[in-house]
């Protein structure tokens, strides 16, 4: 077994199991056992991601790739260097757990990595999320990259040159990410995710955020979507075969789940509208900032005291069916999720190929309440490739790539508002997620091949005129609404938004 590079006097310990790691949790107070079995913990201060704590370090091998900017924000190596230095000496009288695994399903692809928590049910979180070695595998394991997540090791930004005490220091030159200051587990694994939309696109695989199921002949679908626009609920279908909830690649024989669990949002979760999530929160899953009850202990999934961004994680054979090892064919259909909090957009549209690559470059959708560090209610974000937070290179990169495998393919693409119909957001109603299930059902069984379309004028996009399972009404958003003349201002508005992103990226808008 590889030795960890770190001088620790406490204990060191390795890749316990779930069992394990749930008692080290509930015995040193870090969670505690909800009535359904899982494990829950509170995240403290931040309850979602700190994109703007992230930075890469400007070292020599990556500093001609990295596409720099406000995602993307350099920091000197010394500084790196004097930061690591006080987290390694504030290791070393502390038991720290050693979790290693793998970031990608396919052998040939995957990145292995080795974390270095101070919390246990951390190291449970990363060992139930992405991929376990055998214990063959374990053995000869050596990590490609190693993350140290010391989540109650507070910066000191006038001294440590960070932007507040949360920080994530990426050094790809020495393989080394240092997360600190926060104790949202997720940014774990978004870090893994960056690593690969860094390391794959080198090698001519596509990294992609979405979600990714299959039918029972084979064919199968993409989700595109940032964090809330339902990639993980429209993907986990009782009729379907899910692959993966959050994070692909698209090699040359087919897709790859990065994962081998889920990461899904459960505020206001029900079995009657999500049941595969639902049953899947059971022993071995982990709830982040959930409510239990103080007496029974069964999760308030409707509380959103904490914040609305309540999440479970859970290995992907938590759910009934799911495709293990976690590979799929190229896909057929390809949905771009958009949570759009203006009301504007039509729940289903049919792009082109020139829409796609527009809508795709473009990324419009909404951050969704909790989901990072200050966000309070649906804003307004134009995010390329429906994941920039994580994209290490340019977004013309991975669209680029996307473009030759949907020619290549023949893959149907698809615009999906998730967000919010008959008005924005506090006048109108976020649109009902059994009408968004039919109309991707629709559009994934091929239903609606014969059916006419026609082209709403605001953003030239091809709307079916009908959709089994859902009414017409809904299908219009301008008939939806109880202001005709409301929708065309606020349509009007957001069209100009989409101007102005076009221009500033320099994308030229699709003539239809």
């Amino acid at each position: 077994m590889q030795k960890l590079d770190i001088q620790i006097n406490g204990r060191v310990h390795y890749n316990l199991s779930v069992a394990e790691l749930m008692e080290k949790a509930v015995g040193r107070g870090e969670a505690r056992i909800a009535s359904n079995g899982a494990l829950v913990a509170e995240t403290g201060k931040y309850t979602g991601r700190t994109p703007k704590d992230k930075f890469f370090v400007e070292e020599p091998t990556s500093k001609e790739s990295i596409d720099w900017g406000e995602v993307n924000q350099p920091i000197p190596e010394a500084t790196f260097d004097a930061l690591y230095g006080k987290v390694r000496a504030y290791l070393i009288d502390k038991d720290v757990y050693v979790t290693d695994c793998y970031g990608g399903a396919h052998p040939a692809h995957r990145i292995s990595v080795r974390f270095v928590t101070e919390k246990a049910w951390h190291a449970m979180f990363v060992k139930q999320l992405l991929i376990r070695p055998t214990e063959d595998e374990l053995q000869s394991h050596m990590a490609d990259f190693t993350i140290i997540d010391v989540c109650n090791f507070q910066a000191v930004p006038e001294v440590d040159g960070t932007r507040s005490e949360a920080f994530i220091l990426i050094h790809l030159g020495r393989k080394i990410i240092l997360i600190g200051g926060t104790q949202y587990a997720g940014e774990m694994k978004k870090a893994v995710f960056t690593l690969l939309n860094y390391i794959l696109p080198k090698k001519g695989v596509l990294s992609m955020h979405c979600s990714a199921n299959e039918g029972p002949d084979g064919d199968t679908a993409l989700f595109f979507g940032l964090s809330g626009t339902g990639k993980t609920s429209l993907s986990a279908d009782p009729k379907r075969r899910l692959i993966g909830d959050d994070e692909h690649g698209w090699a040359d024989d087919g897709i790859f789940n990065f994962e081998g669990g889920c990461y899904a949002k459960c505020i206001r979760l029900s079995e009657e509208f999500e049941p595969q999530i639902y049953h899947a929160i059971r022993y071995g899953s982990v709830l982040e900032n959930v409510v239990i009850d103080p007496l029974t202990r069964i999760p308030e999934y409707d509380n959103d005291s904490i914040t609305e961004n309540t999440r479970a994680a859970y290995p992907i054979d938590y759910i009934e069916g799911a495709v293990i090892p976690s590979l799929g064919g190229h896909p057929d259909h390809i949905m771009f999720l958009t949570c759009d909090a203006f009301g504007v957009l039509p729940p289903m549209s049919k792009l082109s190929v020139e829409q796609t690559m527009y809508h795709f470059l473009m990324g419009y959708t909404a951050r969704v309440a909790g989901t990072e560090a200050g966000v309070n209610e649906p804003t307004t974000t134009f995010s390329s490739c429906f994941g920039a937070p994580f994209l290490p290179l340019t977004p013309t990169t991975y669209a680029a790539m996307l473009g030759e495998r949907i020619k290549k393919h023949d893959s149907q693409v698809w615009l999906v508002n998730t967000g919010w119909t008959g008005g924005p957001f506090g006048v109108g109603s976020r649109m009902n997620i059994k009408y968004t299930r039919a109309m991707v059902d629709a559009a994934i069984s091929n239903q609606l091949c014969d059916v006419s379309f026609h082209q709403e004028p605001v953003f030239g996009l091809m709307v079916p005129r009908e959709c089994p399972g859902v009414p017409s009404k809904v299908l219009m958003p301008r008939v939806a609404w109880s202001n005709p003349a409301a929708y065309d201002q606020q349509a009007a508005k957001v069209a100009a938004l989409f101007e102005q992103r076009a221009a500033t990226l320099k994308v030229p808008t699709p003539t239809g």
